[in-house]
């Protein structure tokens, strides 16, 4: 299992790779500040505040289970973000 410090990097990277993307489809499209845009960057902030609130919890049962969990589930809600990323093209 890799550190928590890299999982905490992981969600970082991605989720402000996102962000970044928005911003860079946006400019792109001629559409700054879009409300679907900023809907994806909502959940982008939201994701990454849930996640890590998740990593810092120290009061479960299994931590490496626990970590692992949270590892798929920043998986999953990345790639929905990416989805709703790439509707606004």
């Amino acid at each position: 299992m890799a550190s928590i410090r890299d999982l905490k990097k992981d969600i970082n990277y991605v989720l402000g790779d996102i962000i970044e993307a928005v911003y860079i489809v946006e400019e792109a499209n001629g559409k700054p500040n879009s409300k679907e845009g900023a809907k994806v960057i909502d959940g982008a902030i939201a994701t990454f505040d849930g996640l890590i609130a998740k990593v810092n919890k120290r009061d479960v049962e299994n931590r490496q289970k626990h970590l692992k969990e949270v590892r798929s589930e920043l998986e999953v809600k990345a790639k929905k973000l990416v989805e709703d990323l790439n509707k606004l093209n």
